[in-house]
């Protein structure tokens, strides 16, 4: 019921920056509230870890590898998040993938549902 559209992902080089953005839509006559949006990502060879999130009222969280330098911000009212990443590493290369926690509104009730996205591939060459 729900879709994640992501975008931004590219290759880039050391230093450089990307904006990645992610929207969730429904479809027609469906609502969704989301209550949580983030970022994770996966090396290759690596486990899938936390990038950042934030929540519906601003409140932000970041993964100690990317503190002070990656940004989470979102618009509530098109359900989108976003993720500016300046400073890039080459240890930051991977697939990262987009998550919401929220409602949806399913025959006059609102049931809690988390999606993820098919996920957009970063990488910094060095």
């Amino acid at each position: 019921q729900v879709q994640l559209v992501e975008s931004g992902g590219g290759l880039v080089q050391a230093g450089g920056s990307l904006r990645l953005s992610c929207a969730a839509s429904t479809a027609s006559g469906s609502i969704f509230r989301t209550y949580v949006m983030g970022w994770y990502r996966q090396a290759p060879g690596n486990q899938r870890e936390l990038v950042a999130t934030i929540t519906s009222g601003g409140s932000e969280k970041y993964g100690d590898s990317v503190k002070g330098r990656f940004t989470i911000s979102r618009d509530n009212a098109k359900n989108t998040v976003y993720l500016q990443m300046n400073s890039l590493k080459p240890e930051d290369t991977g697939v990262y993938y987009c998550n919401t926690e929220g409602q949806l509104l399913v025959s006059g009730t609102y049931r809690s549902m988390s999606y993820w996205g098919q996920g957009t591939r970063v990488t910094v060459s060095s």
